[in-house]
């Protein structure tokens, strides 16, 4: 199994953008995410540890503004903590190996699918096509890759 953790290096290579929502909790405005429109097959992982994330397969139109999906693709690397910040109480979503910060988690998600919207910045993921993920490192994943219209 690879390694993943959060160097210094990976973290200087973020943009502005990336470096403010994984590092400082930041947010990116609503619609405005690379990935918020992308259907293509695949993985996103952390953009700091290449820890896999979520799955294509997933992934689902919420409305919300943000990549939206039902569920991590490897549980014991999302993990989920209180965030009492800005006069309510939410479930943030964080990288467990990377720390980055990922989004939160709503119980609003589509109920044949468990329940849950993971609400993610594009910020903090990379996007690894289904065609590059052997290549990557990531093969052991392409029995969760589906076709997504």
């Amino acid at each position: 199994m690879p390694k993943y953790e959060k160097t210094d290096a990976a973290v200087s290579k973020l943009s502005l953008e990336e470096y403010r929502v994984t590092q400082q909790n930041g947010t990116e405005r609503p619609g405005t995410g690379k990935l918020l429109g992308n259907k293509e097959p695949g993985i996103y992982v952390d953009i700091v540890s290449g820890e896999p994330l979520f799955a294509s397969a997933d992934k689902y139109e919420s409305g919300c503004g943000w990549p939206s999906f039902t569920k991590p693709i490897e549980p014991a690397y999302v993990s989920e903590l209180r965030d009492a910040t800005l006069g309510m109480v939410r479930t943030e979503v964080r990288s467990t190996h990377g720390d980055s910060h990922l989004g939160h988690v709503f119980p609003d998600g589509p109920q044949d699918r468990g329940g849950l919207r993971y609400c993610i910045n594009s910020a903090s993921l990379r996007f690894v096509h289904r065609d590059d993920m052997e290549a990557a490192g990531y093969g052991e994943y392409l029995d969760q890759v589906e076709d997504v219209a």
